[in-house]
């Protein structure tokens, strides 16, 4: 089992650099279709929640819970895992950037289905597909958000109903400051407190982030990622790993 995150120690740094991006925020709301009220799992400080329908958040760490803003919506201490709500109880559900943290993937994504008449909504990663630069220089990194983020047939299959898969591209001046944000920007890396409110430098071996951060700095300083992906500072978006996962009632 991949390690883990403690963000009860290290999610105090996460709204400073994680701030939903309206356009990914638009996708996830399309997705949710006439959903009323919804169920956020995983909801962490309440990015991407809509704020036009009954929300409820479930989150675990009370880190995270505590960063939420003046006049979220309501937050009950809970797992994915074991949802405290009754079969078909909400509308639609949804999991924002969070299965990769969940101790059962497979249940929690089984548990979303249970709960929801109609969408479940899933926003997450497909490795695969990460920029090729990211694959480069921060390789151990890559190798570790392998093991931890399901792949997309394995939370298809997991959530069942009828199951599609859109592609989001991510945008050049995203807001929120996960590591795909910054594939055309990526001194933004090297600044410590950017890094803290991404949970895949946490989970490293010891030494490994600052090898990491040493091996970026010196290409960008020497021109050698610019020589190699310089094109990328030009580009208005870029299609990379982000996905939804959209699973409807059978």
């Amino acid at each position: 089992m991949p390690p883990s995150v403690d963000y009860e120690q290290s999610g105090s740094a996460y709204t400073r650099h994680r701030r939903a991006d309206p356009r990914i925020a638009a996708r996830i709301q399309a997705a949710l279709g006439d959903a009323r009220s919804v169920v956020n799992v995983g909801a962490g400080s309440g990015n991407y929640e809509p704020n036009d329908r009954r929300v409820l958040a479930v989150e675990p760490s009370s880190t995270m819970r505590a960063q939420r803003p003046a006049g979220a919506a309501p937050v009950i201490a809970g797992h994915a895992e074991a949802l405290p709500l009754d079969d078909n109880a909400v509308d639609g559900a949804m999991a924002a950037m969070t299965i990769h943290h969940w101790r059962s993937p497979e249940v929690g994504l089984a548990e979303l289905r249970r709960v929801a008449r109609g969408p479940v909504v899933v926003f997450t990663l497909e490795l695969e597909a990460w920029p090729a630069w990211q694959k480069e220089y921060l390789r151990e990194g890559a190798e570790l958000d392998q093991r931890r983020f399901p792949t997309i047939d394995h939370i298809a299959a997991a959530l069942g109903g009828r199951t599609r898969v859109e592609e989001i591209p991510t945008p050049a001046d995203c807001s929120d400051g996960f590591i795909e944000a910054f594939w055309n920007r990526p001194e933004a890396l090297l600044d410590p407190d950017v890094r803290a409110s991404q949970s895949l430098w946490a989970m490293l071996r010891p030494g490994v982030e600052q090898a990491i951060v040493e091996r970026l700095r010196d290409a960008l300083a020497s021109g050698a990622w610019d020589e190699a992906h310089g094109e990328l500072r030009q580009a208005a978006e870029f299609n990379g790993s982000l996905r939804l996962v959209i699973s409807e009632p059978a």
